[in-house]
Formats: C-alpha cells, structure tokens, sequence
C-alpha cells in the first residue's frame, strides 16, 4: 500500500492515540471509563506493562490510525483502540495497520491475540474476518463484560501458526 507508514509509540504521538481513538468511539457509541483510562494514560496502561501502539501514517495526511496491543497475560494480548480517521478511510490504512500490529503481536511472542468489538462496528469486524480473526465465545465469556458495548470477541490464530 503505497504512501503509508508504520510508527512505533512515542510520547509525541500520544494525543494522536487519543484523539482517533475518542474520534470514532464516540462518532458510534460513549466512552466508557475504561475507553478514557487507556486514551489518556497510553504509557501506563499500555507501553509499561508491555504492550505496543503502532501508528500508520498517509503521506501528505500525517498520523491517521492507531491500534494498541494490550497485555493482559503472559504471552496475551488483546488487540484494542484501532482506529483510522475519517479522512483517511477507502486508502488501505486500517488493513496496512492491522497486518502490523498482527506482525509486531507475533514479533512479541503472542499466543494468544484477541479482540472485543461490536456488531455496529461491521466494516471493522469485516477487516479483522479477512486478517483472519474467528467468532470466539471463550473469548467473549472471558473478557466481553470489559465493555459495556461488546457483543463481538474474536481470536486470531497465532497458537495454530506458530506449531
């Protein structure tokens, strides 16, 4: 996909994250607290327990996506707050992204990969179909009640591959 480039975290992009982020959460559903806690402290909820937040850029458009991968076991990740602006939708962003974060997951040694969305989010859900993340209902008994707004878990097959 000519034209975009992955950025790793740093402190300068932060508002960034938030900002896409608070964007598109709140274009189709509330922030919840636990959106906000994220979004306003990345590095300490995301970067210091180790986890990521990859940035993709556009050329002449600057930063238009982020996604996080969160830690939450060892070898456990969940792949959350992945958004693209707006502006930037239709050029490959969100699927140029997502392939990086899937890349930087495995590059960290992930077993388990997964993510919590909503059926509202159907051309997201769409995206993450294609990269090869499956309906999980373990999932969905195990995190779902993280988020007032999910009724969508899906895991990605990183244990299958990596045997």
């Amino acid at each position: 996909m000519t034209g975009l480039t992955i950025h790793a975290y740093s402190d300068a992009l932060a508002p960034a994250f938030h900002d896409i982020n608070a964007q598109w959460i709140g274009a189709m559903y509330r922030l919840e607290q636990t959106d906000r806690d994220v979004l306003e402290h990345p590095f300490e909820r995301i970067i210091a327990p180790g986890g990521d937040i990859l940035f993709v850029e556009a050329a002449g458009l600057g930063i238009v996506g982020a996604c996080a991968l969160q830690r939450t076991g060892q070898d456990q990740y969940e792949l959350t707050k992945m958004g693209v602006l707006d502006t930037a939708r239709g050029r490959g962003a969100g699927a140029f992204l997502l392939d990086a974060v899937i890349a930087r997951a495995t590059a960290m040694g992930a077993r388990r990969l997964y993510l919590l969305s909503n059926t509202k989010s159907a051309t997201a859900i769409r995206l993450y179909e294609k990269a090869g993340f499956r309906h999980d209902a373990g999932i969905m008994a195990e995190f779902g009640a993280r988020y007032e707004r999910c009724n969508v878990a899906m895991l990605y097959p990183l244990a299958a591959a990596a045997q």
